[in-house]
């Protein structure tokens, strides 16, 4: 048997499960796995001197040591988004297929005319959200549909947290993915439609309005709307459809403590701040408050945002510090970049911590006359730090993918998302043998 040769591009935290399946699989399957990170050292500790395994300096800007793609059977592109283009359009001249797990560009679509003539495929968004929360909902909404029936409403929400039993603070939440997209989470306006009204909600109101969903066997959870619902009409085939509602979950009273930051401006990332290299927690939330020399910040604050000296919301921002004379350690940055650095020295996950991955979708339709509710939902918990649960559920969908196109039992031709029966279904078959698996109930109503 010929060996196949896979490249995975990027060996960041979230390609740790990635890796670790394709070197489990190697040997069986006759797989010769590269790790190229611009980070060889990063690259090398992935490889774990697996024999069916090598690791690479690689950078992307290098235009020689792209074209070096073309060799490959198949490439897995980890890379920040704005370089999957450059990873694409040598896939699409060489006719190699490609996964990624992030979101399709106008840009890479268009080279799915060349990915087809030349006999090649490439599935985008085939991570967790997105990847998993398309297959999972395409698999309920077209069999509501081969049955006849009339959809409704489609809500759906995913989040990253910690695991119940690693709870260690009052937020009940650290970093598990990338902390700059927490921060900056919300901003611009929200579009969605309820009751066949088109709704918006401005940044400034998105951690005000809020959802309390009860998911069975792992208790209450708030929902915060993504930014734009309504780009899923067409891509989940829901014209027509009341309700269609995205949104993010966090343990409850996140989102009221959160919304401090974002009422102070301390989400801001549009300027620089000044002396930043003098300035501590407690000057940085002081900016933004006007002028008073016989009140506390505490006390300006709680006036300022109309909090309670002793509310759940002060609570939280003094156990994150936030009054603390310590300084922010940076030398410049926008209002966004400081609150991050501060967040990540009491939001960085540790070595013996555990995140959880949850995921919802609710369904309302009309089948024989009768309105009906089901809800559908998911929850993976993870090993340690490093093999997270977001790893895995990003990782995985990409894995079994991978295995199931090297096997030649997932054909693609041209630029995909899994939204398709024919990827959707094999991929979700293989990852309940991983323990990615939804349980679907009727709600009551």
């Amino acid at each position: 048997m010929t060996q196949k040769k896979i490249i995975v591009l990027g060996a960041g935290r979230s390609s740790s499960v990635l890796i670790d399946f394709l070197l489990d699989h190697a040997a069986d399957s006759q797989w010769r796995l590269t790790v190229a990170d611009i980070d060889l050292v990063l690259a090398q500790e992935r490889i774990r001197k697996h024999p069916h395994g090598e690791a690479m300096a690689f950078d992307i800007k290098d235009t020689e040591q792209t074209k070096l793609l073309g060799g490959y059977d198949l490439v897995i592109s980890m890379l920040p988004a704005a370089f999957h283009y450059t990873v694409a359009k040598v896939c699409a001249h060489a006719g190699v297929d490609m996964l990624t797990a992030s979101y399709v560009s106008d840009e890479i679509r268009n080279l799915s005319d060349v990915f087809e003539q030349n006999g090649a495929g490439l599935i985008m968004e085939m991570g967790l959200d997105p990847g998993i929360d398309h297959m999972s909902a395409m698999k309920v909404l077209d069999r509501i549909r081969r049955a006849g029936a009339e959809l409704r409403s489609f809500e759906t929400f995913t989040g990253g947290l910690l695991a119940p039993s690693q709870d260690d603070n009052p937020w009940e939440y650290k970093f598990t993915w990338n902390p700059r997209n927490v921060v900056l989470a919300g901003q611009g306006y929200v579009k969605f439609l309820q009751q066949g009204r088109y709704k918006y909600i401005p940044y400034h109101r998105v951690f005000r309005r809020t959802e309390v969903i009860h998911i069975p066997e792992h208790g209450y959870f708030e929902g915060y709307a993504n930014r734009d619902s309504l780009k899923y009409l067409d891509a989940y085939k829901l014209r027509g459809i009341q309700t269609l509602y995205r949104g993010t979950l966090r343990r409850t009273g996140f989102c009221k403590a959160w919304d401090v930051f974002v009422q102070l401006g301390a989400t801001d990332d549009t300027f620089e701040m000044q002396a930043v290299n003098n300035m501590t927690h407690r000057q940085f939330i002081n900016s933004f408050l006007s002028y008073n020399p016989s009140d506390s910040v505490e006390l300006k604050l709680a006036h300022y945002l109309n909090l309670d000296m002793d509310s759940e919301e002060m609570y939280k921002l003094k156990w994150l510090g936030m009054f603390d004379e310590e300084l922010v350690g940076m030398d410049q940055g926008t209002p966004a970049q400081i609150l991050e650095h501060i967040l990540k020295k009491k939001w960085t996950i540790q070595s013996d911590e555990k995140d959880m991955i949850i995921m919802w979708h609710k369904f309302e339709y009309v089948e024989n006359g009768e309105l009906k509710k089901l809800q559908s939902y998911m929850a993976v918990e993870g090993v340690d730090a490093v093999h997270t649960a977001m790893s895995k559920t990003v990782g995985l969908p990409l894995a079994v993918s991978a295995q199931l196109m090297l096997q030649g039992k997932l054909t693609v031709k041209g630029v995909h998302i899994p939204t398709e029966e024919s990827i959707y279904r094999p991929v979700l078959e293989a990852l309940e043998g991983y323990g990615v698996n939804f349980t679907e109930t009727e709600i009551e109503h």
